[in-house]
């Protein structure tokens, strides 16, 4: 074989490893990535979870939201944080911790379909976040801490997604704490709870039992307090003796957690005694015996408490 010959060959081989080389290369470069459907992907794929997507993204939440899971997550849409007070505008006012806190509060480091949340009555989940939500299922659906589930079983490829008709709210303190805090409405309750314990006559172990016992408070308004006063002549807490407030306050308390997913028409036994009247049938009311034909409205359901749940009430109930 000649010099040049040799020469030739080596070039050709050369020139065909080369363009297999390249060939190979091509074909890595025009591998499309196979498409996913995380939780992430479908919350930013959904126009009514447009809130919900800002709160991930500004909670640092849309990579663990991605990741293996797996996860339940229950999903407010738009219109379910409009219900409870969230849009847009208030996302950008909560820093990433407040938004990652609420947020993983609605998330259960489990999946969990519909068919396998546990009967309840409110049987107690720990969230992501370390706290619980207490679920309920029975013939009218499946409730999270009261609130129905709008859609259940949206599936995602690292968990399950239910839609909440009404975001969450996380608890930040005990009964007493939620009355006391600011934009509560709740003043004059608490005003009358403190007289109740302290006053000479009073329960000095009423304030404790709120804060401690888990147990569900139909809570008047100020407004209810304001109607109540003037109905007896007067426009101070003070000048209500001291055993008539404390059987009152006592007429409003059920024990344990009862939920508006709980309530029915008809008798509601409270926890100091005597029973009180649920009434569903046109909105939701509740009526002490000393009321008369006059119930009282339940404006605010669900607030949730540490030790408790929380319902808002527009008229004082009588025993």
């Amino acid at each position: 074989m000649t010099k040049n010959t040799s020469f030739n060959s080596i070039l050709l081989a050369a020139l065909i490893g080369a363009t297999t080389i390249f060939s190979s290369c091509d074909k890595d470069d025009d591998t499309t990535p196979a498409a996913t459907n995380t939780i992430t992907d479908v919350v930013v794929n959904t126009a009514s979870y447009s809130v919900l997507k800002e709160a991930v993204t500004k909670a640092n939440l849309a990579t663990t939201l991605s990741g293996t899971g797996p996860f339940t997550v229950f999903a407010p849409d738009n219109a379910a944080f409009a219900s409870a007070g969230i849009t847009s505008a208030t996302v950008t006012t909560l820093s990433s911790t407040q938004l990652s806190d609420l947020l993983l509060y609605h998330t259960i480091g489990a999946k969990i379909l519909a068919a396998n949340v546990p009967a309840g009555p409110n049987a107690k989940v720990v969230t992501a976040g370390g706290d619980s939500v207490f679920v309920t299922k029975n013939a009218a659906g499946v409730f999270v801490n009261g609130i129905a589930v709008a859609q259940a079983d949206i599936a995602a490829d690292n968990g399950v997604i239910h839609r909440l008709a009404k975001a969450l709210n996380k608890p930040s303190g005990n009964i007493v704490a939620t009355a006391q805090a600011a934009g509560s409405g709740l003043d004059s309750l608490v005003k009358a709870i403190v007289r109740a314990n302290n006053a000479p006559g009073g329960d000095p172990t009423l304030i404790n039992t709120l804060s401690t016992a888990t147990i569900t408070v139909f809570a008047p308004t100020n407004a209810a307090f304001t109607q109540l006063l003037a109905a007896l002549g007067t426009n101070n807490i003070d000048n209500i003796p001291v055993a008539t407030l404390l059987a009152v306050l006592r007429y409003h308390v059920v024990a344990g957690r009862a939920f508006s997913s709980d309530l029915a028409n008809g008798s509601l036994a409270m926890l100091a005694g005597g029973n009180t009247t649920i009434s569903l049938s046109t909105g939701a009311t509740i009526r002490g015996n000393g009321n008369g034909g006059t119930a009282s409205n339940i404006v605010a359901t669900n607030i949730m408490a540490r030790n408790g749940v929380v319902h808002a009430i527009d008229r004082v109930l009588l025993p």
